[in-house]
């Protein structure tokens, strides 16, 4: 059911229309993911007793933490990104980056904006092969980040 927003119909956006950008990181399709998952921070409550109070404990805020980033799309040849990623991990060359991913309204405008920051891959995996059903080739991309925030 839409929602009155002022004196329009509000829909919330659909999740299907995004881009992804690595800050100094080019090629064709660098952007191209099919998936974008692990938008996400928590704070978890930190409990400290307290001397002489045995009914409860204090419950104090932690620092936030941040979810890995995970990114899919079908498999690149010859990939900058890639390449990048392979380094960070096999390599153990860390060149931090930061990840900039863009919800899209209809006509390529964004309406939200993340940007991850300080983030380094940490896994990267490939889907089976299966000679049955040839199905594309997915890989699958996880960034590390110090942390993200919400512009737009």
């Amino acid at each position: 059911m839409p929602l009155p927003f002022a004196n329009k119909i509000y829909y919330p956006p659909t999740g299907f229309y995004f881009k992804v950008a690595f800050v100094g990181i080019f090629g064709m399709h660098e952007g191209s993911f099919s998936e974008v998952n692990g938008l996400s921070v928590t704070i978890s409550p930190e409990e400290v007793k307290e001397g002489g109070e045995n009914r409860f404990t204090h419950r104090l805020p932690s620092p936030p933490k941040y979810g890995n980033l995970v990114l899919k799309r079908g498999m690149v040849l010859d990939s900058p990104l890639i390449l990048w990623a392979q380094k960070c991990i096999s390599e153990f060359t860390i060149s931090p980056k930061t990840v900039v991913v863009q919800l899209l309204e209809e006509n390529a405008m964004p309406i939200a904006i993340w940007s991850f920051f300080n983030a380094y891959a940490v896994k990267l995996d490939y889907s089976g092969l299966t000679a049955k059903e040839g199905q594309i080739v997915i890989e699958s991309l996880e960034i590390a980040y110090d942390f993200f925030e919400k512009t737009l």
